[in-house]
């Protein structure tokens, strides 16, 4: 058994009401927030999820964009800041069943990534297939790592 050290406590704890009840409230209605969260038409802004990463000679960013098409993704560099956009359609498949859960979002969305100055804005590419974007930033020569050869003497 392990000694602990001997901590008193206070003789009176603060009196705070609410925290329990709201702590009550929160257990009891814990996973329902999603049958209204996500309903269509509430508002919700969507933006996609996006990963970045450094590679020897370029920074990548890729985006899923599941169920888009290359027309609906609009991809520009404005000074140091390149911006996904798009909008995300509805399917107007279903008609006349009752939805019981609709958790796809839709609608319009951007992303706006800060640049650092060592991407060559110029040669920027981008592809898309199977529902992710990917956008390659070249960086420029000065940026590049340049391997020092050391010398024995």
């Amino acid at each position: 058994m392990a000694i602990q050290r001997y901590r008193p406590r206070p003789a009176l704890a603060p009196w705070r009401p609410f925290e329990e009840m709201e702590r009550l409230m929160e257990s009891a209605f814990r996973g329902w927030p999603t049958l209204w969260e996500r309903a269509p038409g509430d508002g919700m802004a969507w933006a996609p999820s996006i990963d970045v990463f450094d590679k020897k000679d370029s920074i990548v960013v890729r985006a899923e964009l599941p169920g888009m098409k290359k027309e609906e993704i609009d991809v520009k560099v404005e000074g140091n800041t390149m911006i996904i956009g798009g909008e995300r359609k509805a399917s107007t498949e279903v008609k006349e069943e009752d939805y019981y859960r609709s958790e796809m979002v839709y609608g319009k969305f951007t992303r706006s990534i800060t640049l650092p100055s060592t991407v060559d804005a110029a040669r920027i590419e981008a592809t898309y297939k199977d529902g992710i974007l990917e956008v390659n930033l070249p960086k420029t020569e000065a940026a590049k790592p340049k391997k020092i050869e050391i010398k024995v003497k």
